[in-house]
Formats: C-alpha cells, structure tokens, sequence
C-alpha cells in the first residue's frame, strides 16, 4: 500500500478539500488571507504560480510559529509538514477571468465564454517546513461551453453559484449542465490537480 502524506491546505476551499477527501489524502486546513491583485502585465501563468505560493508560504509561516495548530483536526494521521497552496483562475483570447465582482460581470464573462472553448490553471505550490523544499508548477484543461441563451444565463447567474467561481461557472455544481466537453484533468477544473500535487509531492520526498 503507498500512503499519502498528511498535508496542511493553505486554503478554505469546500471544493478543494472535498476533492482531497474524494482521492483518500490526508489533510487539514489552515485558511489564509493574501493580497490576490493580478499585477500590471502579469500572465495567467505567473498570477496563479505567485499567489499558490504566497497562499502556501504565509500557512507556513503560521504553522511554524504554533507547530500544534489545527493539528488533528480532519484527520488522525499526525502533523505534516507539507503545506500546500492553490489558485485557479480562466483564460480566454488572452483575457483574465478571476471571481466576477457581481451579477453584471458574471453575466458579461459567461457571455464572454459561451458556445466557445477556454482555459482552466491553476497554480500549485508545495512548501516543506522541515527541509525548505519548495516546489511550484501549474496545470492547464481546456474546456467548452454549450451554447446557452440569454434566459440559461440570466437563470444560473440568479442561482448565486457564479458569485465566488473563477470565470463564474462551477463544473462540480448547477453549471455541470452547461458543460459540453473538457480535454485534460477534471479535478483542475474544480480547484485542485491531483496529478500534479501527487507528482510535486513525490519530488519532495526523493
């Protein structure tokens, strides 16, 4: 049997532990709060990578202050010292899509990727407080809108589930219905590569 390491998620995501209690790993959680402005002429590459890493360093930096908090709270497998940091955010035609900032532009940015394929990254970050590694990368899923008219629009944002969602739309939710076809990892989509975090994790411990 290969186990998984107990991680700590710099993150307070509902999605994001949902998914690592889905795949059978180890966890629990130490939400952070960081600055998540998109900087002048930053690419969707280097805004997920920085605030993934920034999430993961300052839940460091916490836990290393107080080695016992949060400790046991998901799960009876001891500390870690993995932390772990995520973002996500959409790309289309070179343009940004972060968390809509109310109905309007939620309605504009489902507009904006309806009947029309766009891009899914997010940026993951391993920290490991007992040997410094640090190790930071991203995963990319391309996925299709179906062709929605205005009154599916108008109705799904009216359900709230947009509010909080990069690009407005959660796969895992009601905007399921809406989805036409994905290439590449689902588990992106929602919020957290498992591959890849499988993957940087195994470089950590070689």
């Amino acid at each position: 049997m290969i186990e998984l390491p107990k991680i700590i998620l710099a993150s307070a995501s509902p999605r994001r532990a949902d998914i690592l209690r889905t795949v059978g790993w180890p966890f629990e959680t130490l939400a952070v709060h960081i600055d998540e402005s998109r900087r002048e002429g930053e690419d969707a590459t280097d805004y997920v990578q920085r605030l993934a890493l920034g999430k993961a360093e300052a839940a460091a930096a916490i836990a290393g202050r107080n080695p016992t908090v949060r400790e046991g709270a998901l799960s009876p497998c001891g500390p870690s010292s993995y932390v772990i940091g995520a973002d996500t955010t959409v790309t289309i035609d070179g343009h940004i899509l972060e968390k809509p900032t109310d109905d309007a532009d939620a309605t504009r940015m489902l507009r904006l990727l309806n009947n029309r394929w766009h891009k899914v990254m997010t940026g993951v970050a391993v920290v490991d407080r007992t040997t410094s590694f640090t190790k930071v990368a991203q995963e990319e899923t391309e996925v299709k809108l179906a062709l929605l008219s205005d009154a599916e629009i108008q109705w799904y944002v009216a359900t709230g589930e947009p509010t909080d969602k990069a690009g407005a739309y959660a796969i895992q939710g009601l905007g399921a219905r809406f989805i036409e076809r994905i290439k590449g990892d689902y588990f992106n989509v929602v919020g957290l590569p498992v591959r890849l975090l499988y993957d940087l994790i195994r470089s950590a411990e070689k």
